[in-house]
């Protein structure tokens, strides 16, 4: 708070309580006061512009508090002394910019008090599948699942540099089309393949990802390799050092093959290499942020890619590109070095051909490092051959009836009983969940404040109003009295969610149903995307509000895409999640299925 001594205290008022605590006014101010005279707000020296009644007439507007007449004069008379000098930080006379990789003080911890996490013993049983003959084609092997990939590199039926190599050609096929590549680390990946060759010949086989080429969103620190957050201002940006989740999958032996496109600064599927494409549909975007990714393993460029979802960017991808995409729960995976858009509610997660290939990668990347202090230790117990047999899943009527959900959606839902699980219908209260919103818009406009002040906002590509520009500049005007209200709400839709994971194991959602994509994102759960079927579009998808001057495509007949389900688990039960959702993909039998022309 701006203190200084009582000098000049509420000169010209009459005496009243202050703010601060219970503590009374002083008597009128002298020219010099007692020793011991404690400081009291409202008297530091007069800080920024003038204000008047008339400020505070339009700022109620903005704010959807109103005040009177007496009040706005009360308000616009102390301003300067009580409220414009918190703003010192920022524009001074002490200005102090904050250090990107600090975190903020209070950090969000998923587990309320009394939960305890899910699994009560750390185990990984992959699958031991025979994953048959190495295919003839290219295409057939660029497009098999991490499983049988690495089954054939153990085995040394499939050099690592051979299935680079792979990759390589047809990301110089591709791309073009798709423009989901912003790096290609050609040399490093090549250099990695033959040592992963080597090290296998002589016996020291690091795991199920070893010698696997994978392509990383670029928003992960590569030393030496830029690291662009799909940005124009930072397009020149080369790291020193490796993301935690780089260093790991680096650790296990993968392939770094690109570094892949986002949406500039994880929104959407527009950077500054243009749009990534959707290979299923190449007249609409990818979806985003983790457009990249979505793009080049569904078609088939790399063997896995890690993404990140905020609020949705491995959902909406994984389902528009027909994927699997894994978003752990918020804590298990260190996001050290990778760029901070949010800093409770970011994740990083794998996007995959199968489900079992997610976690394949999961237990690879999990883990806390001291760089994230919202990491955290926890156990991972996986089976890829577990029973599902009795599992509660619980869903919402209501939702599987109306939009976004389809046939596909319940139809998913009706296989869940010929696996052996049981559907339980639960609810949640009608509340304003889109109101917790705010506290991603705030922690975002504070993560990218040196932009938005230095003006390097201007040259990001995409400036419409529901691009970041626009959304920074207007998060200033928000109020903190609400944000901290959103915080407590926050708090209390993780009680609710706590409430229905009591009687359920997991829940089976719409993937783009709004309400549980905010809240399972604001509260850390879970989720498992998976291809489900197919379903027909008459027009292009968009992740833009609709812009009347740029209509999008239209089809006519309808065009057939990929449509996926999913999984919402228990606070690092990603396990069961996996479980059921093998079953799942195994019963639908549309994993394997390719789009046309890849």
């Amino acid at each position: 708070m701006p203190r200084r001594s009582r000098r000049q205290f509420l000169a010209g008022t009459t005496a009243g309580l202050l703010l601060s605590g219970c503590r009374k006014s002083a008597p009128a101010p002298s020219a010099e006061l007692p020793a011991g005279a404690p400081p009291a707000f409202g008297t530091a020296p007069d800080a920024g512009p003038e204000v008047s009644t008339a400020t505070f007439v339009e700022a109620e507007k903005l704010v959807r508090f109103s005040m009177t007449p007496a009040e706005r004069d009360t308000a616009a008379g102390n301003w300067r002394k009580m409220m414009a000098p918190l703003y010192e930080r920022r524009s001074g006379p002490r200005k102090l910019a904050l250090d990107p990789a600090v975190a903020p003080a209070s950090r969000w911890d998923p587990m309320l008090p009394g939960l305890k996490p899910a699994p009560s013993r750390d185990r990984f049983v992959r699958s031991k599948t025979d994953p048959g003959p190495l295919p003839a084609n290219d295409a057939d092997i660029a497009f098999a699942p991490v499983t049988q990939l690495s089954r054939w590199i153990e085995s040394r039926k499939l050099p690592s540099e051979r299935l680079t190599r792979i990759y390589l050609d047809r990301i110089e096929r591709f791309d073009p089309k798709l423009r989901c590549v912003i790096t290609l680390t050609r040399d490093l990946a090549l250099d990695q393949a033959r040592r992963a060759d080597q090290e296998i010949a002589a016996g020291k086989y690091r795991g199920p990802l070893h010698g696997i080429p994978w392509g990383a969103k670029d928003l992960v620190d590569t030393a030496g390799i830029a690291t662009t957050y799909g940005a124009e201002p930072y397009r020149n940006r080369v790291p020193q050092r490796d993301a935690a989740v780089v260093a790991r999958l680096h650790e296990a032996g993968a392939v770094l093959i690109a570094k892949l496109s986002l949406g500039a600064l994880a929104l959407n599927d527009i950077w500054f290499g243009g749009q990534t494409m959707n290979p299923w549909l190449l007249e609409e975007g990818a979806s985003g942020s983790s457009a990249g990714p979505g793009a080049a393993t569904a078609a088939g460029l790399v063997a896995f890619s890690i993404g990140s979802e905020t609020g949705g960017s491995i959902v909406s991808p994984s389902m528009r590109c027909g994927l699997t995409g894994l978003r752990p729960t918020y804590g298990r995976v260190a996001r050290t070095g990778a760029m901070t858009l949010c800093w409770s509610l970011d994740k990083l997660g794998p996007m995959t051909r199968a489900v079992e290939d997610a976690m394949l990668v999961l237990r690879a990347i999990g883990g806390p490092d001291a760089g994230d202090v919202a990491s955290v230790p926890s156990q991972l117990d996986f089976d890829a051959a577990g029973p599902v047999e009795g599992l509660r899943v619980g869903y919402f009527p209501a939702w599987m009836k109306e939009n976004p959900a389809t046939d596909v959606d319940r139809a998913a839902l009706e296989t869940l009983g010929k696996l052996g699980m049981k559907p339980v219908e639960v609810s949640l209260p009608d509340w304003p969940y889109d109101s917790m919103m705010l506290i991603l818009f705030a922690e975002t406009a504070a993560s990218f404040e040196e932009l938005t002040l230095n003006g390097g906002l201007r040259q990001l590509k995409s400036q419409v109003p529901d691009a970041w520009p626009n959304l920074f500049r207007q998060a200033r005007f928000l109020s903190a009295v609400d944000f901290v209200q959103a915080d407590r709400m926050r708090r209390s839709v993780a009680s609710e969610m706590a409430r229905i994971f009591s009687a359920v194991d997991l829940l089976l959602v719409p993937s783009l149903r709004d309400e549980m994509l905010t809240i399972s994102n604001f509260t850390g759960h879970p989720s498992l995307t998976l291809r489900a079927g197919f379903v027909e579009v008459a027009e292009a998808r968009s992740d833009w509000a609709p812009d009347p001057a740029h209509p999008l495509p239209k089809f006519s007949p309808p065009r057939r895409v990929p449509h996926g389900i999913t999984l919402i688990g228990r606070l690092f039960d990603e396990g069961t999640i996996a479980a059921a959702g093998i079953a799942l993909e195994r019963a639908f039998g549309v994993a394997g299925q390719r789009p046309p022309g890849f």
